[in-house]
């Protein structure tokens, strides 16, 4: 049958045969071996589908719709904190340097963007989980709570929300404290079903 590509993490490779017998008709797989191989030489064999071909997935077994949406918005997030900081260093408001409150910001704001897209990629390894997503949101509202805040006061010169700033903070370590919690119940979840 051949020995398709299975994955590799780092630069050692793993091959597996599936052996499939006839008479019971059992599966087994057997590990072949471990090999380290350069990245460049990876190549996927052609494999044969054990699922016919008319086999679909639940949309909710590809990527959850809340994972698309923490992927997404963390992307655009960190997209909108290199343009703040490239627009940042030239307005003429900040002529004489960026306040320390705009550079906190704007570091939370690529911090927090990557903590979203790690939600959404927590997500979807493992599945739907009301505290990973309770965690996404938390960041969400702690993005406009703190950071988006931080620019209108600094850059709009309104201050309307400045009494917000604060519990936009509260909302990121609420954020990493729920993402704790969904990883170790879902770890706990891997490790009864291993």
């Amino acid at each position: 049958m051949g020995f398709p590509f299975v994955g590799f993490d780092g630069f050692t490779v793993r091959l597996v045969e599936k052996v499939v017998t006839d008479e019971n008709q059992t599966r087994r797989t057997k590990s072949c071996f471990n090999a380290r191989v350069p990245f460049f030489a990876l190549r996927p064999a052609p494999m044969s589908s054990p699922l016919p071909a008319h086999t679909s997935f639940p949309a909710a077994q590809v990527l959850p719709r809340s994972a698309r949406w923490f992927l997404v918005l963390g992307a655009i997030s960190a997209c909108t904190s290199v343009v703040f900081s490239a627009a940042f260093a030239h307005l003429p408001v900040f002529a004489g340097g960026v306040p320390t409150a705009v550079q906190t910001a704007l570091s939370q704001q690529q911090f927090h963007s990557l903590g979203l897209l790690f939600t959404g990629l927590a997500l979807r390894v493992c599945g739907a989980s009301r505290w990973l997503q309770v965690a996404g949101w938390l960041m969400l509202v702690g993005l406009l709570l703190f950071s988006f805040n931080l620019y209108a006061r600094h850059v709009l010169a309104w201050d309307a929300f400045r009494d917000l700033v604060p519990w936009g903070g509260t909302a990121w370590i609420l954020a990493w404290l729920a993402l704790a919690v969904g990883l170790a119940q879902r770890s706990g979840r891997f490790n009864r079903q291993a």
